[in-house]
C-alpha cells in the first residue's frame, strides 16, 4: 500500500493524469455542446476512431502533423454532420444512428487501414507524424510543478483552453444562447425565429470536431500510430463525465480529470504485481460507480423538488382560508 501511495503522489503521476485526461476532456466537451442543443451524440467513440485514423493517414501522406490534425478535426466534423443528417433529415433514432456509427467505425477503420496501407490492426507501415510537446518557460524549472505541468503534448494545453473557450461560446455569445435555448425549449426557440434544426446540425458538427481533436491526440500524441479500437471506450466515458459534471464546462473538466485519475491509476498499478484484470477494469468501474452516484443524487433532487412543489399549493390554500 505504501508503494501505491508513493506512486500516486509522485510528480510523474500528476503528469500522467493530465496526459490521459486529454482525449476524455475533448470528447466530454463535444458531448456538452450537443447536449446543450438537445441532441445526444452517442457516436463520440466512433468519431474519435475515424479521426484517429484520418490524422495518421494524412500526416503520413503529407509529412505534416498540422495537416494530419486539421484532417482529423474535419473528419470528426463530417462524421457529426452525417449523424445530424441521419437523425434530423432522415428522422432516424439518434441513439440507434450513433450506435450504428460506432459499429461502422470500429470495423470500418480497420478495413480502411488495410486498403490504404495493407496493415492489419495497427498502422505499422505508415510513417505518421506526432504533434509537438511544449515546454513552458519558467514553470519547467520548478521542481514538482514543472514535472507535472510542463512538457505535455500541445493538444493537452489546447484541451484546457477549450474548456474556457466552450464556456465563453455557450454563455457569452448569441450563438451559444441560441444553442441553449434550443436545448431547453425548442418550441419556444422556434417561436422567436430560431432555426432549431440548423442549430442542432451545427451543434452535432461542433461536437464531432471536438471529438476529432480527441481522436487526433490518441494517434498523434498519446501514441504515434493507429490501432484497432484504440479509443477503448473513452467516448462513452466522456458521456458519463459530461452528465456527472452537471452539463457545465467546469464540471465536465473536473469529472474528466477524475476519470483521467483512475485511468492513470490503472496504468501505474500495472507496474506492481496486481492482476491485470483488476487493473484494466478500474476506469470502467469508476465510470459505473460515478453514474450510480450521479443518478442517486439527481433522483433525490427531483424528489425534493416535487415535494416542494406539491407543498406550495397546500400552504397557499391554508393561508387563503385563514384570510377569509
Amino acid at each position: 500500500m505504501n508503494q501505491v501511495f508513493s506512486l500516486i503522489f509522485a510528480p510523474e503521476f500528476g503528469y500522467s493524469v493530465l496526459r490521459v485526461t486529454t482525449p476524455i476532456m475533448f470528447a466530454t466537451l463535444g458531448a456538452l455542446i450537443s447536449d446543450k442543443a438537445g441532441v445526444m451524440n452517442i457516436a463520440l467513440e466512433g468519431i474519435m476512431l475515424i479521426s484517429a485514423l484520418t490524422g495518421v493517414v494524412f500526416s503520413a501522406l503529407t509529412g505534416s502533423s498540422g495537416v494530419g490534425l486539421l484532417a482529423a478535426v474535419l473528419a470528426g466534423g463530417l462524421a457529426g454532420l452525417f449523424l445530424a443528417y441521419c437523425a434530423l433529415k432522415l428522422k432516424t433514432d439518434i441513439i440507434l444512428s450513433g450506435i450504428a456509427l460506432n459499429l461502422m467505425a470500429s470495423g470500418g477503420t480497420v478495413f480502411a487501414l488495410f486498403l490504404i496501407a495493407g496493415d492489419k490492426g495497427i498502422s505499422s507501415s505508415l510513417a505518421s507524424k506526432v504533434l509537438p510537446k511544449l515546454t513552458i518557460p519558467g514553470i519547467s524549472s520548478i521542481p514538482v510543478l514543472g514535472t507535472m505541468l510542463s512538457g505535455h503534448n500541445v493538444l493537452t494545453y489546447v484541451a484546457f483552453l477549450m474548456v474556457a473557450a466552450t464556456f465563453v461560446f455557450l454563455y457569452r455569445t448569441p450563438l451559444g444562447l441560441r444553442i441553449r435555448a434550443v436545448g431547453e425549449n425548442p418550441n419556444a426557440a422556434a417561436s422567436v425565429g430560431i432555426g432549431v434544426t440548423k442549430i442542432q446540425y451545427l451543434a452535432l458538427t461542433l461536437s464531432g470536431m471536438m471529438a476529432g481533436f480527441g481522436g487526433a491526440y490518441m494517434s498523434m500524441g498519446y501514441v504515434s500510430w493507429f490501432s484497432k479500437n484504440m479509443t477503448a471506450g473513452r467516448g462513452f466515458i466522456a458521456m458519463a463525465a459530461e452528465a456527472m459534471g452537471g452539463a457545465t464546462p467546469l464540471g465536465s473538466m473536473l469529472t474528466s480529470l477524475l476519470f483521467g485519475f483512475f485511468d492513470a491509476l490503472s496504468n501505474t498499478l500495472q507496474l506492481m504485481k496486481i492482476p491485470s484484470e483488476f487493473v484494466n477494469m478500474l476506469p470502467y468501474a469508476a465510470t459505473v460507480i460515478g453514474l450510480v452516484l450521479y443518478t442517486v443524487q439527481k433522483t433525490r433532487k427531483e424528489r425534493l423538488a416535487r415535494e416542494s412543489a406539491g407543498a406550495a399549493p397546500a400552504v397557499t390554500g391554508a393561508t387563503a382560508g385563514k384570510k377569509e
